[in-house]
């Protein structure tokens, strides 16, 4: 499978789902206050390599290579199952080196996920940046760097990103990540096409290289405004993946938004869900005005109350999706929706920011999120909407003057 691919199964925002970053980081915790429930690392040792690799990382802290490899493989499982408290434990493991500034081409790429993970994404960005400086023949460290510079909206970066990868690695590679930056400027229907040549490529014939075809593909077709054929991807993909966090986020929020409240409900199980998840079949119980609603908000209220005992900084987007399309407080939403929107630029938080300016009645405040499409050229069938009602308020507004 393609190291790229590994990445960007792992990083939401590289479909414009990120939705992650749509999975964000909850908090940004002193360093010495960093741990990992016990539960978590029961669930993770059933696995015997995590097992073997946990023994080994705590019985040689201060052994680079050992935490390194430790470091790693909790993150990604992180990534993979949606739930972000991993993320604090690979922070652990990096901690001995985290203000080193003489390490091999790994660690510096590690500590960079680790900070991009917490919303350091200058810091983030520099580390990877050291890495491929020392090492620009490792594909991962270019799709976490393109990751970024996405991100960022830095779209000029991005494609040198591309150029870089297609000559160091050839052109499938490259396709892949021209199609996201297609569908991320306004071009979804050649995303597409990009998306469909690398079906049958043998690059790309590996489970996990096939799910992330499906995300990605599925995503190119939402913003094509073409979502039953987003669903019919998705819910393929669910049955041959039926554990993957992106696949169910993607199916459940777009069923949210075609008002197939059902549908959510039904893929739910009975393992307590993910934060982007439960936000979700709260708003599908709200839609269906199923009285689990109540219990389903007060369980996520109650999460929002638990990080706010433990100062939990960061902002999380199913914090502003339950403000802002729960209805809950669109105020602290907007307020969020600005502080977030300093850090990074992603379509989920362009639709979010657009819908607590609208509530509001206030769309000047939307003018960042305006300056973001007219650089991006990004559309997809919520932006479009909302900024007619956006060009519609302004009028109403100026007309009462």
């Amino acid at each position: 499978m393609s190291q790229f691919l590994k990445v960007c199964i792992a990083f939401g925002c590289l479909g414009g789902i990120c939705w992650p970053s749509q999975s964000q980081v909850r908090f940004s915790p002193h360093e010495s206050s960093i741990v990992l429930t016990a539960s978590a690392h029961d669930k993770g040792a059933q696995n015997s390599k995590f097992a073997d690799l946990t023994k080994a990382w705590r019985s040689q802290p201060q052994d680079l290579s050992v935490s390194l490899a430790y470091a790693r493989e909790v993150f990604q499982i992180g990534l993979t199952e949606g739930d972000l408290r991993w993320f604090g434990a690979s922070k652990a493991a990096m901690l001995p080196w985290w203000k080193n500034d003489d390490l091999p081409a790994d660690a510096f790429f590690m500590r960079g996920l680790v900070k991009q993970g917490f919303h350091d994404f200058t810091g983030g960005l520099s580390d990877i940046n050291k890495a491929i400086a020392r090492n620009p023949n490792k594909a991962e460290f270019w799709s976490w760097r393109f990751a970024m510079h996405l991100l960022k909206s830095d779209l000029v970066a991005a494609l040198q990103d591309c150029e870089s990868i297609d000559r160091l690695f050839g052109q499938d590679e490259s396709k892949v990540y021209r199609a996201i930056l297609r569908y991320r400027t306004g071009d979804p229907q050649t995303a597409i096409g990009l998306f469909k040549t690398l079906v049958n490529s043998p690059n790309f014939q590996s489970p996990s290289s096939k799910e992330w075809l499906a995300l990605h593909l599925g995503e190119a077709y939402r913003v094509a405004g073409q979502p039953d054929m987003a669903i019919a991807i998705w819910k393929k993909q669910l049955k041959v993946t039926p554990k993957s966090h992106f696949i169910k986020l993607s199916l459940a929020e777009l069923w949210v938004q075609e008002g197939k409240y059902l549908e959510v409900k039904q893929m739910s199980d009975s393992v307590a869900p993910t934060d982007a998840l439960l936000v979700q079949l709260i708003l599908a119980n709200k839609g269906l005005k199923d009285p689990a609603e109540k219990n389903l908000a007060s369980l996520f209220e109650s999460r929002l109350n638990s990080q706010a005992l433990r100062l939990e900084s960061m902002i999380e987007r199913p914090q502003l999706i339950y403000f802002i399309d729960y209805a809950k407080d669109p105020a602290t939403g907007l307020s969020l929706s600005i502080e977030n929107w300093k850090i990074q630029q992603e379509p989920r938080d362009a639709v979010l920011f657009l819908k607590a300016a609208l509530t509001l009645n206030q769309p000047q405040a939307a003018q960042p999120v305006q300056a973001w499409l007219e650089k991006t050229n990004y559309s997809d069938p919520q932006i479009k909407v909302l900024l007619e009602s956006l060009k519609t308020q302004v009028q109403s507004i100026q007309s009462a003057k």
